[in-house]
């Protein structure tokens, strides 16, 4: 998977969201003196267009509403999202630079030798804000009547099968890592610069396999032009009911979840990250908001589970996870580009 295109540098595209005025009246007073004159400025770290782009832009002009603050979208891309992360990790604890991001966040410590900002420490948790299964694509020609035969087929081929990927350590190279880690067997990656690419190879038959986000599969599986295989949420999705779950097809153990979070910058005070974490979340209870989501293939977290709070534990948490993930995967950490 992935939305974005990892390694393009295209720094920075700045677009305004809707709004004026008064991020301020919600935040402390010491954000008050720092941030009357200022916008809010929501880092994405991958391109115009792409997934995490469109999640930003659909959160972004909704919170713009209850912050009263205009909202703006900054593309920082590059050294897989490393310099957005550090631009946020940089800036004035304020409230007023946010970063949205996925598994790169996680995966950039165990990836890179050359990060400027400890991962651990230098943000604070906003929030969640929507959470994803990832589904498993595969080229027309594959052997076989259905995702059962499908799977047989990987199992059999092994390390001869070869997965496309959007980057190391992007949620598509992690979930064919841990697919290979449960079949038993070392994956054969192939690099690409985004899903579009990958897609296009898959169509053409050039490479077999493509774990990928939902959103950027479904046009595909639903017109036939390539297989749907597996699924990894916990029920079939109602876009996807031919597309089975990993759990059906014997593969309890391949659970992976894309989803995305908000930080800000570590000594954000915490009335600051209470008003952003307050606005997130009347952005994710617009109706048309979760309309739009729902159609991306995608949806929100539970409402329990959008605190700074329980965000900081699932953020913990995945670190060790992906750690781990990328360790099983015999990549070699180096400098990020």
């Amino acid at each position: 998977m992935t939305w974005e295109d990892a390694v393009l540098i295209n720094f920075p595209f700045r677009c305004a969201i809707a709004g004026v005025g008064l991020l301020v009246a919600a935040l402390s007073p010491q954000a008050h003196a720092q941030s009357s004159a200022k916008t809010v400025t929501l880092v994405v770290p991958f391109a115009a267009g792409g997934g995490t782009d469109t999640v930003a832009r659909l959160i972004g002009e909704r919170m713009s509403r209850t912050l009263g603050q205009t909202v703006i979208i900054e593309n920082v891309v590059g050294g897989g999202s490393t310099l957005a992360n550090d631009r946020v990790a940089r800036s004035a604890p304020d409230g007023t630079t946010i970063l949205i991001n996925h598994v790169a966040l996680l995966a950039a410590p165990s990836l890179f030798t050359n990060l400027r900002y400890d991962t651990k420490t230098a943000f604070e948790a906003v929030g969640l804000v929507n959470n994803a299964p990832m589904v498993l694509i595969g080229r027309k020609s594959i052997p076989g009547a259905g995702p059962k035969d499908f799977v047989n087929w990987i199992k059999a081929q092994g390390d001869k099968a070869n997965f496309a990927h959007g980057g190391l350590g992007t949620n598509s190279h992690l979930c064919a890592v841990m697919m290979g880690n449960v079949l038993g067997f070392k994956p054969t990656v192939a690099a690409y610069r985004g899903s579009a690419p990958a897609i296009s190879d898959l169509l053409a038959g050039q490479i077999d396999l493509l774990w990928d986000q939902v959103t950027n599969a479904l046009p595909q599986i639903q017109a036939g032009t390539l297989h749907g295989i597996a699924i990894t949420s916990p029920q079939r999705l109602e876009q996807l009911k031919d597309v089975p779950t990993t759990a059906e097809l014997g593969m309890p153990e391949v659970s992976y979840s894309m989803w995305h979070g908000l930080y800000v910058a570590k000594g954000t005070p915490k009335e600051t990250i209470g008003a952003l974490n307050s606005a997130l979340r009347a952005a994710l209870a617009d109706p048309p908001l979760l309309e739009k989501l729902k159609q991306l293939g995608t949806l929100p977290f539970p409402e329990n589970e959008l605190s700074p709070e329980a965000h900081a534990r699932l953020f913990a948490s995945d670190l060790t996870r992906v750690a781990k993930l990328v360790e099983s995967s015999g990549i070699k950490a180096s400098e990020a580009k």
